[in-house]
This record gives structure tokens, C-alpha cells and sequence, in this order.
């Protein structure tokens, strides 16, 4: 499972997720920095990633369309830096890695409040 990180999420996470055994890549290190929300979900069911984002529109569009990819994280915890993020985003993987393999939106409130909903969204 490879996770594409949004906009306005710490660049240094990639290199943070890569030491803790997880792939990644940044909208801004792929062109996609002035994406729509739109392009990047679609450039994300395209590559088969899972998108991490500071946004609830992600889930909001998802949620609309009945799609069943591709999966949404949304980190409802701003400020952290990239290590915070990476160590985050690990035990989100721990806890929800089939559900986002299969197709889900994933909310973070807290490290230890992690929602999970399947996708399509009824």
C-alpha cells in the first residue's frame, strides 16, 4: 500500500514514512501541488494510493459519488511535523490496512481515535 500525501502535509513525512518501512510520495514532488481535489483523487485511483489529506472534502466527494476507490485518510490533527505524521500514519496502517486496501475513508481525530468507514457510502 503506497499513500499520497496532500498538499499543506509535511514534505518530510516521505522520508520519515520510508524509514518506518512505509511508500510514499508528495502531491508537491509529483506536480500536483495546484491539483484539484478532484485530479488528485483521480491521479490516486489511478496509481492504486491511498490519499492522506488535512481536508474534509476528500470524504465529502467520496461520499457523494459512490466510489469505491480510492481510499481517503483525513488527519484531523494539524500542526504535527513530519515525523509526528509518519508515526501517526503508521499506526493508522496497523489498524485499518485491510479496510484501505478494500476501500475506505478514515478519519484521525486523535492517535487514539481512528473512525473507519467502507466505501461506497450508502
Amino acid at each position: 500500500m503506497k499513500l499520497l500525501l496532500d498538499q499543506g502535509l509535511p514534505r518530510s513525512s516521505v522520508a520519515c514514512l520510508t524509514q518506518l518501512g512505509i511508500a510514499s510520495d508528495h502531491v508537491g514532488d509529483l506536480g500536483l501541488a495546484a491539483a484539484s481535489d478532484i485530479a488528485i483523487l483521480a491521479y490516486a485511483q489511478q496509481h492504486d494510493l491511498v490519499v492522506v489529506t488535512l481536508d474534509a472534502d476528500f470524504h465529502t466527494m467520496l461520499a457523494t459519488s459512490a466510489a469505491t476507490k480510492p481510499s481517503v485518510v483525513r488527519v484531523r490533527i494539524e500542526g504535527l511535523d513530519g515525523a509526528q505524521l509518519a508515526q501517526l500514519l503508521a499506526q493508522v496502517l496497523q489498524a485499518a490496512a485491510v479496510d484501505l486496501a478494500s476501500g475506505a475513508m478514515v478519519s484521525v481525530t486523535t492517535p487514539n481515535l481512528i473512525r473507519v468507514r467502507s466505501l461506497p457510502i450508502a
